[in-house]
């Protein structure tokens, strides 16, 4: 049952998870069949002290690309365009990739991250209006990771691409469309794409991943020219005004519509497996992810820029949604106990535990031959060193290309890949035995080429 005074109970179990996870501040909201409760904890950076409160902005991160596909989706309700569009038939001229395969990926594609375009491309174009039309331009030199529609690999640059669409379309820069598509409608005050904007409010600093977790980000925003794929900073209120306009069928807070019922639905169909092992990986919809809990499908995105995490739950059927913002690198474990505990307290569903290692013999994996997975994977911004050692697959990640000096990132990082069941293809990792485990998987394209699947991206074997 809910608590009779559900702020100051939520207030206290999020100030106490969030220290036990090495947060520096969070702001969580809660929507219960339209009935808000909101609680803050911690400080907005360390370096200043001043304390996060419930109307404080984060940075919500891939959580844009929901707002991003909403507006794409007015546009086909309008018959502008549809979500089996070519890219070239939209922009014309535009060259997508080294292969060029603007005729072949649709806006489906796009909206589903299986177009096969290199996702982290995190090019800085510049500050000017033109920013996004400009990083379009560049992507004519992005590798293909895959077949378009052969798999799921998380791709932002698709998303600024569908940000372009917008702009194309409706004649006015991204950012312009979202405030007259979105944010007016929706009535909602704490919601920018710029700096400028943010500093007119309480907005959070990013912080450190350890040993340097309290330790504010050297710098605040990414490259303006990624705005389509995860720029938005919010309150929590704001966030959870968004998701109940999708929860209500398109209708905003009983005012007026601001996208079709039809759309709202289709959005979330599934269209796609992701193949997380264990979790809740569950399936993409049109941007968003849906997910099985106790049987049930809850949906909804997370979000992750320089040093600040999001993350955002809905659960239809009880009409409950949480939104929780954090200035943490590593928000998962905070978000893992807390929404736990908020939505088995009013809707009774849980999400299911992760993926852990299997019980097998000592430097077991089914007997099979662990070398045929090492070498060199290697994408754009990453790349993955996988190798033998004592009996146990290494994998030394690095962080390379424009996405380093983004995130200002340290040494390479060296994880154990520890067996998660029997095939041998199927692995766990962790840096820090606090911290959740995440899924490494090995396979093969339908051309027989290798690949490592981390982080929801496929990177391709480059050399043994």
């Amino acid at each position: 049952m809910p608590h009779s005074d559900a702020t100051a109970h939520w207030t206290a179990r999020l100030t106490e998870l969030a220290t036990s996870s090495h947060v520096a501040g969070a702001a969580l909201g809660i929507s219960v069949d339209g009935q808000e409760t909101f609680a803050a904890t911690g400080v907005l950076s360390t370096a200043t002290g001043v304390e996060v409160t419930p109307d404080s902005l984060f940075q919500i991160g891939s959580i844009t690309k929901v707002w991003t596909a909403t507006m794409i989706m007015q546009l086909a309700g309008e018959g502008r365009l549809s979500v089996d569009t070519a890219i070239a038939d939209i922009l014309p001229g535009v060259r997508v990739g080294e292969a060029d395969v603007g005729a072949d990926v649709t806006v489906r594609h796009l909206l589903t991250h299986t177009s096969g375009i290199d996702g982290d491309l995190f090019t800085d174009t510049g500050r000017g209006d033109d920013c996004v039309a400009r990083y379009v331009t560049e992507l004519a030199k992005a590798a293909q990771t895959h077949p378009v529609g052969a798999a799921y690999s998380y791709c932002n640059s698709g998303f600024v691409l569908l940000g372009r669409i917008i702009e194309v379309l409706d004649g006015r820069v991204w950012d312009a469309s979202l405030r007259a598509r979105l944010i007016e409608p929706l009535g909602l005050t704490q919601t920018v794409t710029l700096p400028e904007e943010a500093i007119m409010h309480r907005a959070a600093i990013g912080h450190r991943e350890r040993p340097r977790d309290h330790e504010p980000v050297p710098a605040w925003v990414l490259p303006r020219s990624v705005g389509p794929a995860g720029l938005i900073t919010a309150s929590a209120g704001d966030v959870l005004a968004f998701a109940r306009m999708h929860l209500d069928g398109g209708v905003a807070d009983g005012r007026e519509r601001v996208l079709a019922e039809n759309a709202v639905a289709a959005m979330r169909e599934p269209q796609f497996a992701i193949p997380d092992a264990g979790g809740d990986g569950g399936h993409v919809g049109l941007a968003w992810r849906l997910h099985e809990w106790n049987g049930g499908t809850v949906f909804g995105h997370d979000g992750g820029t320089i040093g600040q995490t999001a993350f955002l739950r809905v659960d239809p059927e009880h009409r409950v949604a949480a939104c929780l913002l954090t200035n943490a690198s590593n928000g998962d474990p905070l978000y893992e106990r807390l929404f736990t505990e908020v939505f088995g307290e009013y809707s009774g569903m849980r999400p299911p535990p992760g993926p852990e290692p299997a019980a097998l013999p000592p430097g077991g994996a089914g007997g099979h031959d662990l070398a045929r997975h090492a070498g060199r994977y290697e994408r754009t911004s990453r790349r993955i060193d996988v190798s033998v050692a004592d009996g146990r697959l290494v994998a030394v990640i690095a962080t390379t290309g424009e996405l380093a000096s983004v995130r200002d990132s340290d040494e390479p990082e060296r994880l154990e890949l520890y067996p998660a069941d029997t095939s041998g293809d199927v692995f766990v990792c962790r840096a820090h035995d606090d911290e959740s485990w995440t899924p490494v998987s090995f396979g093969r394209l339908t051309d027989d080429t290798p690949y490592v699947y981390l982080g929801g991206r496929i990177t391709l074997l480059s050399s043994r």
